[in-house]
């Protein structure tokens, strides 16, 4: 006996030194364990105590050749009362667990209810594959914590951790969703995609109004000052208090931005930036003056020294007299038509405003649209919970009769503006394409037995009247 326990002594001396030299060998080697334990474990028991089972994701994508894990997806909803028996024991630690392991992580995101501020988390496979994005936070009441570390065992990888939930009106009753994904760390992909990209990301302060704003490009400031007020280069239309643009530049130009008038005319004032390639300018617009971005300025901009504006331009509002119009230039309407067309050459600006900011909350249906039969296909490609599945189709119907009134009052508006009958076809084709997609995804997933059933049978026979209705509308257009 005593010549066993001896035997296992040596053992776990053994063990212990082959550990030992293990963690001295990866210390050698710069290996950081960045595993947050403490966010991992609570994880485990929000979803073993309150998730739901039927209602999760989980998908795991493995290089065939190395079998080494490229991204992995996992996302658990819960709910629970907020009794001492329920989550409300586990809330404190919320916070406590990520601020714990923060030193092991290089971004950390806490959102509190209240904020306007939404979130996405994109995932891609390491060979730039596989692009997809999760809506993580999707509403003001809810509130979110985000830590994102470096993989253990790929740094090309990053893993994130990240939990939301929002209170009942009742505040009796908590649900959210917990978020552990692994895939290609972002700037692996994004610096190579965003490097010639120059962005605008503006807000509209409280003290503003404004519904749309247009931009002008040169080469240099002596074009800038000779551009014509009528050729800008695109249209911003403000949508919940937020406008924006980009362009693919290979070198740094100059820009201008002007508030398009509720009459349609243009803003006797503008601001001038310098356009840099790979960068963002984000500006907030106020009644008569604007929150520059400093650090922007201080970079690449006007205080820079590189800066391409002149004395004058760089003071941000320009002293000459400008010329209002009411005019667009005919590659920026919103509705394409034959040349020389007189309602495009007569159309004022606030008449586009309005049919950009109709068509823009159509894309916005129509993108919400996508991304719940995305939502299916993840739902199928993991646990397939039929519940959840049939929830979703419930969603898109709902989804495309909202769509359907808002792609109405578009139709209408277009009427009311006078576009040519002839162009008028080209409005149904759009909604008739939409539709036509959604079908033939439906035709699929009708295949599957968890997919097929009333509620699918419902969503399908909707999209075939939206066909119906609208080819006839087409029809009746033509003639």
């Amino acid at each position: 006996m005593k010549r066993i326990f001896i035997m296992l002594l040596i053992a776990c001396s053994a063990i212990i030194t082959v550990s030992a030299e293990s963690a001295d060998n990866d210390q050698q080697k710069g290996k950081v364990d960045t595993t947050p334990y403490n966010v991992k474990a609570l994880f485990y028991t929000i979803i073993k105590d309150f998730g739901d089972a039927d209602n999760q994701v989980y998908s795991v994508y493995k290089n065939p050749e190395t079998n080494q894990v490229e991204s992995s997806i996992k996302i658990v909803n819960f709910s629970s009362s907020l009794t001492m028996q329920g989550l409300r024991l586990h809330i404190p630690g919320i916070s406590q667990n990520f601020i714990k392991d923060e030193p092991k992580s290089y971004q950390m995101l806490h959102l509190a209810p209240g904020s306007k501020e939404m979130f996405t988390l994109k995932v891609m496979n390491e060979n730039g594959e596989g692009n997809a994005q999760f809506r993580i936070r999707t509403n003001k009441n809810q509130e979110m914590w985000l830590m994102c570390t470096k993989n253990p065992d790929n740094p090309k990888l990053r893993d994130a951790y990240a939990i939301t939930w929002e209170l009942s009106e009742r505040k009796d009753k908590a649900t959210g969703t917990v978020y552990m994904i692994t895939s290609l760390r972002p700037d692996m992909y994004e610096k190579a995609m965003v490097s010639n990209t120059f962005r605008i990301d503006g807000r509209v302060g409280d003290d503003l109004t404004d519904s749309l704003y247009v931009v002008y490009m040169a080469d240099t400031a002596e074009e800038l000052d000779k551009i014509a007020d009528d050729a800008f280069v695109a249209t911003m239309p403000v949508v919940n208090k937020r406008f924006n643009f980009s362009v693919d530049i290979d070198q740094p130009k100059v820009g201008r931005i002007r508030t398009v008038m509720p009459d349609g005319s243009l803003c006797k004032l503008w601001t001038n930036i310098d356009f840099v390639p790979g960068e963002t300018y984000r500006i907030t617009t106020h009644n008569g003056w604007y929150d520059e971005d400093r650090d922007y300025e201080n970079r690449v901009g006007r205080y820079s020294g590189h800066s391409l504006l002149n004395d004058l331009q760089r003071r941000g509002i320009d002293d000459q007299s400008v010329q209002v119009t009411d005019q667009v230039p005919e590659e920026f309407r919103v509705i394409e038509t034959a040349p020389s067309k007189p309602w495009r050459q007569t159309l004022p600006v606030n008449q586009v405003a309005q049919l950009q900011m109709k068509t823009e909350l159509v894309k916005m249906d129509m993108e919400a649209i996508k991304l719940k039969y995305q939502m299916i296909g993840e739902i199928m490609s993991g646990f397939r919970s039929r519940d959840r599945i049939m929830t979703i189709f419930d969603q898109i119907l709902q989804k495309n009769k909202e769509l359907d009134k808002k792609y109405q009052e578009v139709i209408k508006l277009a009427k009311k503006l006078n576009v040519p009958t002839t162009e008028m076809p080209n409005l149904y084709k759009e909604i008739l394409k939409f539709y036509t997609e959604q079908n033939k995804v439906l035709n699929e997933l009708s295949k599957d037995s968890i997919t097929n059933g009333k509620k699918i049978r419902s969503l399908q026979e909707y999209v075939t009247k939206q066909i119906e209705k609208y080819v006839k509308d087409m029809e009746k257009s033509l003639q």
